[in-house]
């Protein structure tokens, strides 16, 4: 179920606020009655209609893009900096991404026109993983990569247990590249979580998200999924919810 101004908006009618307007009118309908409240929720089987023209949903899409780092997981930025969606300037679909990567962390990111797929991803449940490459100040301790295993206590509350490697170390240069593997999606997640035990992050990257990877993608490169990838990641995100 998404808010009717949001599948207006995605349907290419207008923007999010002009549907809202829309919809304050009276000039929105949902199965035959006219809606004039912003909280209504809407789904798959409802029928929409705006100025009586009934609303012709979108095809779904699906994207995987090789976020580089210095670009915001948005549609838009009040700065003028660049945003993932300025990566697909020949799709004629409302796509967005689905969760977030820091400005300055690169790797898979996802975007699609499909709320509830995003939604699904995005649930607290869901148990996709989404493995990290960082290169982080010093080198941590056994112990410190168990405590990041065993989870950690942020502001927020702790973290689920996580998957933990080290994966090389410099001496010389006192830094460590370490493998976290994680079903979370807090804000700044993996930063924080490594600020917490000591040893700051220095340059992040996300290898994989669920079955996805980079494979084959230069930064600032994507591909459209397929239909099967499209199903595992739905099958991996319902797995908690099923059990």
């Amino acid at each position: 179920m998404e808010r009717l101004q949001k599948v207006i908006a995605h349907a290419g009618i207008a923007s999010r606020r002009k549907a809202e307007e829309l919809i304050l009118d009276g000039r929105v309908k949902v199965n035959g009655s006219v809606v004039k409240e912003l909280g209504v929720k809407v789904g798959s089987s409802d029928k929409i209609e705006v100025n009586g023209i009934p609303l012709e949903g979108e095809e779904p899409v699906y994207f995987l893009l090789y976020k580089p780092r210095g670009v915001i997981s948005s549609v838009s930025d009040d700065k003028g900096r660049k945003v993932v969606t300025d990566y697909f300037p020949h799709i004629e679909q409302r796509i967005y991404p689905v969760g977030r990567l820091d400005y300055d962390t690169s790797g898979v990111m996802l975007l699609t026109n499909d709320g509830e797929f995003a939604n699904l991803l995005m649930h607290p449940s869901s148990e996709v993983e989404k493995v990290y490459v960082a290169k982080v100040k010093g080198v941590p301790s056994k112990e410190k990569l168990r405590t990041l295993e065993r989870g950690v206590l942020l502001e927020d509350g702790k973290t689920a247990p996580a998957k933990v490697k080290l994966l090389s170390l410099d001496k010389k240069n006192e830094t460590s590249i370490v493998e976290l593997i994680i079903h979370e999606g807090r804000n700044r997640q993996v930063r924080r979580m490594f600020d917490a035990i000591g040893h700051p992050v220095l340059k992040l990257k996300r290898e994989r998200y669920g079955t996805l990877n980079l494979h084959g993608l230069n930064a600032g490169e994507s591909k459209e999924l397929t239909p099967h990838e499209v199903k595992q990641l739905r099958v991996l995100a319902m797995k908690k919810r099923n059990k």
